[in-house]
């Protein structure tokens, strides 16, 4: 990829999937430690093209925006700004707490993306539920967030864990970096419960995780309460509206690293800083989207259902309240 400083440049057009997208300030440096330019980051997204679109497809998503790169201010961006192109689409959702709804971004094409990026957006946040029924999520989420002391190599130690009750249950998890220095595993899931249920199977699939491996992993909600060297496997992730970075997501630090997908042999040899905008589309090129198969089943929580009404967890939700107008 091109490292380019100075002005940002004269916009561009960008032929995406049969669409025209105008790219504002191409030569924008994004991320002031590598070089990589707003450009850059839209090809980036190109070259992953097949694999980003079915991580978003049809879910509400949160836009992370940068407007003057990763090294400046954040916005947490719900609504789709008025003036958006008519082809692009948006599911309303309704936000209980504040009586209110939003626009939020439906990725169903690759242009929407990069349009995302054409309005500054480095990363992307999916729900883990589909607009046709944003009530009923059918991913189950599975994040291996690693306190301050955390080594990486707790954190493989506990994907072993994971794999091995995934296995026990007859699912299938696929594996992603996250971008930083933790591990995702997404399941899909029949969209047969709402986001309590979900949650409560969660966390009883990380207290039986926590039970096979009590040296390494915590699922103690509090963060000043638990072990800094631990991994915490946070359930809470399935509550409504809590979102993450989605596969192929570039994450918003000037290293530029990618969520990216990977397979459960991969986990033992790989460093979280190995995947970049910079690394991904080679990779991607070679193996494909990794997470190509994950809408092939989706598996029924029953049984960790089962496991929560043993273990007496609650449908309570304690997780921290998302704003709207993030």
């Amino acid at each position: 990829m091109a490292k380019t400083s100075g002005s940002a440049g004269e916009p561009i057009e960008l032929e995406v999937g049969g669409r025209t997208v105008r790219l504002s300030s191409p030569d924008r440096v994004y991320f002031p430690a590598r070089g990589e330019t707003k450009r850059d980051l839209a090809e980036y997204y190109q070259s992953v093209g097949d694999g980003i679109v079915r991580a978003l497809r049809d879910r509400p998503c949160m836009l992370h925006r940068f407007p003057k790169g990763v090294s400046g201010t954040k916005v947490h961006q719900k609504r789709v700004p008025a003036g958006a192109p008519d082809w692009l689409e948006t599911t309303e959702i309704y936000f209980p707490r504040y009586g209110r709804t939003a626009d939020e971004l439906c990725v169903t094409e690759l242009a929407s993306v990069i349009w995302a990026v054409q309005m500054s957006t480095v990363e992307f946040h999916p729900w883990n539920s589909r607009r046709a029924d944003p009530e009923s999520p059918d991913e189950w989420r599975i994040d291996l967030d690693p306190m301050p002391d955390c080594t990486f190599s707790r954190i493989r130690r506990v994907a072993h864990v994971v794999e091995e009750v995934l296995d026990e249950l007859g699912m299938r998890g696929f594996p992603k970096t996250s971008g930083g220095r933790g591990l995702h595993i997404y399941v899909r899931i029949a969209p047969e419960w709402g986001f309590p249920q979900v949650r409560r199977a969660a966390l009883a699939f990380a207290r039986e995780v926590e039970r096979r491996a009590p040296d390494d992993v915590t699922t103690t909600w509090w963060r000043k309460d638990r072990d800094p060297a631990a991994v915490f496997v946070d359930y809470n992730q399935n509550t409504r509206d809590h979102t993450m970075a989605s596969a192929y997501s570039v994450r918003g630090n000037e290293r530029a690293t990618v969520s990216t997908p990977i397979t459960w042999t991969e986990i033992d040899d790989i460093e979280p800083d190995d995947f970049t905008i910079a690394t991904v589309p080679a990779r991607f090129a070679e193996l494909g989207d990794l997470h190509a198969e994950i809408d092939d089943v989706a598996h029924r929580l029953d049984t960790l259902i089962d496991w929560a009404d043993r273990d007496d967890i609650g449908d309570e939700e304690d997780a921290e309240v998302i704003d709207l107008d993030r």
